[in-house]
């Protein structure tokens, strides 16, 4: 296993004279760690600098936020007793804009929607991917389907759940990976050779590339869902977990990804803390913590 990988370390020193083996540069610290994890040996010292200096050069940064204010213009979202989702979405979302750059002097926040306007979902995604973000987080309201009673007359009636309480947090689930595949190649490969490296499918080392960045992606978007999960609940919150649905703004988000639905709108006791400052502050707040505690973590 010592000389594959001396063979690799000799590759990457000869790479620039080939320029047709460019693409190796790209894929080498995915198989450094393949080849690692099967090796019982420890590596060279000149191995461990190059993997050293690999991992520095491409270390992970949170430098841009996106922030996305849920719904907007006709597609109003949840229903409360006076108050609509994509109205709080968006003073959440602009709440947590200033507390991002307030607190956080080295990040950029981009918004998604500033407005009323109905921005579509792909949209979303393409203004995440084309300002290169490195954190796509979603604000929304839950709400809970009516329920269906049988009165003694034998007929159906509707009747409103509100029985909904506390925060989940949303992944993009396994099933819509195609989807990020494609996204992820559109958004971060920049280099054409390198493009056309990860395009062919019949090319194995363009497949560990590849799935390098899905695995990064969504590991990252679960720690960041776990994070986000312990600040709210610190803050008081009543939780309802972590899940994977196939959103379609997180898996064409080419970054780790969270949807947060910060309450039961249809609730009339959260309808009110959703709309209160109280609870947007803190629900901002608990956020804001949970940022703060990611960017430490994949930066260190």
């Amino acid at each position: 296993m010592n000389s594959i990988f001396a063979d690799i370390v000799k590759q990457r020193s000869n790479i620039m004279k080939n320029k047709t083996s460019k693409r190796l540069i790209y894929c080498l610290p995915a198989l450094l760690v393949l080849f690692s994890s099967f090796s019982s040996g420890s590596f060279t010292t000149s191995a461990n600098n190059i993997v050293t200096d690999t991992v520095r050069q491409n270390q992970f940064k949170v430098k841009t936020i996106v922030v996305d204010a849920g719904h907007g213009g006709v597609r109003s979202g949840a229903y409360g007793a006076y108050s609509v989702e994509k109205n709080v979405t968006l003073q959440i979302a602009f709440k947590l804009q200033k507390a991002i750059e307030n607190e956080l002097n080295d990040v950029r926040v981009v918004m998604t929607r500033t407005t009323d306007d109905d921005i579509l979902w792909q949209r979303r995604s393409d203004i995440a991917n084309q300002n290169k973000g490195d954190l796509f987080i979603s604000i929304h309201c839950n709400s809970l389907a009516d329920r269906v009673v049988r009165l003694p007359s034998g007929k159906k009636k509707r009747i409103p759940n509100q029985s909904g309480k506390g925060v989940l947090m949303l992944v993009y689930g396994f099933h819509r990976t195609k989807e990020i595949e494609k996204h992820i190649k559109q958004t971060r490969i920049e280099d054409e050779e390198e493009m056309n490296a990860v395009l062919d499918p019949n090319d194995p080392a363009s497949m560990i590339l590849l799935n390098e960045y899905k695995r990064k992606y969504r590991k990252q978007s679960i720690r960041m869902a776990g994070i986000l999960e312990s600040e709210f609940r610190d803050g008081g919150r009543r939780i309802e977990g972590i899940r994977e649905q196939g959103v379609l703004v997180l898996c064409h988000s080419a970054m780790p990804a969270v949807l947060v639905e910060t309450g039961y709108i249809n609730n009339p006791e959260e309808e009110d803390y959703l709309n209160s400052e109280k609870g947007q502050d803190e629900i901002v707040t608990s956020i804001v913590k949970a940022i703060r505690t990611f960017k430490a973590e994949v930066e260190g």
